[in-house]
């Protein structure tokens, strides 16, 4: 299976499900409590794993206990860690997410700026980067860092894949000219492409202004509807596919990890977009953003999904 690297955070998670947030001055009881391995890039990392890739993790965690479990965790799971930098000095970063009844989660972020990469860091994992055959960069970390992912990965002719919000202009210029896959939220799609959708129409207006910069595939979330996945043939608007969410932590990184593989195994954007929007599905049906990626029904779910689709058209 194909080599895949993921450039982002690591992070230690504390996932707590509660009946309901206490009043101030009050207190209620943790009804499940988890700790594990987190961060939007571990996630995206640990989906493309499950999904069969060969993974390699860039990121940063601390000299701490936390920082070796989670990069134990990390291997544990199949994942090389060689290029995760161990910060001397600094608190591996701690993500509390709190969920309530009815898919309420509320999300506490501890992240110093020491865990965050720096393009040194980047520069060290350059080598593996111009051998992958995708590359997947988290624009949430420092521009410098981002830009020398992006580069890095190009050099080598990777699938390059950037997802969130550009810290600025300069980087936005770099993921539109090196990025072959964009994809961002709601709250970040008006960094990204300049202005903010109010609705489907525009959000696929959006996509296809993002695809006459560069990019072969532009993945856009919809105000209140899914997702608008387009590329120079065509487009899809994916609705969410999960009923009853319990926690809609992680579904991004899941959305974009199986978008990500199904290109490189050669499906199209349209049946790629489907598989995204599977593992999204599968995701949120658990509290945390750890996926628990079954491949096989993720296969069922999508073609189940985009039949559907097809007849109600």
């Amino acid at each position: 299976m194909s080599g895949v690297v993921v450039v982002g955070q690591v992070a230690r998670d504390l996932v707590l499900t509660i009946h309901g947030m206490p009043d101030e001055g009050g207190s209620v009881a943790v009804h499940h409590r988890r700790e594990l391995l987190g961060g939007k890039g571990a996630n995206q990392a640990v989906a493309c794993r499950q999904l069969g890739a060969d993974v390699q993790l860039v990121g940063v965690v601390g000299d701490d206990r936390a920082g070796q479990d989670v990069v134990n965790q990390a291997a544990e799971d199949g994942i090389g860690v060689t290029c995760v930098v161990r910060r001397p000095g600094v608190a591996t970063a701690l993500l509390v997410d709190i969920v309530e009844p009815n898919g309420v989660r509320r999300l506490l972020e501890d992240v110093a700026a020491g865990v965050l990469l720096t393009a040194e860091d980047v520069r060290a994992s350059r080598e593996l980067l111009q051998s992958a055959d995708a590359v997947l960069v988290q624009l949430q970390q420092p521009g410098p860092a981002v830009s020398e992912a992006l580069e890095g990965g190009a050099a080598g002719g990777a699938l390059m894949v950037a997802d969130g919000a550009p810290a600025d202009e300069d980087v936005r210029r770099l993921v539109l000219c090196h990025a072959a896959v964009v994809r961002a939220d709601e709250k970040e799609v008006e960094a990204l492409a300049g202005w903010k959708p109010r609705n489907v129409t525009e959000t696929v207006d959006a996509a296809r202004s993002l695809l006459s910069e560069g990019p072969r595939v532009v993945a856009l979330a919809a105000p209140g509807e899914g997702n608008v996945v387009a590329w120079p043939l065509g487009h899809v608007v994916l609705p969410h596919l999960d009923e009853a969410p319990l926690d809609p932590t992680g579904a991004g990184d899941a959305f974009v990890a199986a978008l990500t593989i199904g290109l490189l195994r050669g499906e199209s954007p349209e049946s790629a977009a489907w598989w995204a929007a599977a593992a999204a599905a599968q995701v949120v049906g658990t509290a945390g953003g750890r996926p628990d990626l079954n491949a096989h029904q993720l296969g069922v779910d999508a073609r189940h999904a985009q039949g559907a689709n097809r007849a109600n058209n």
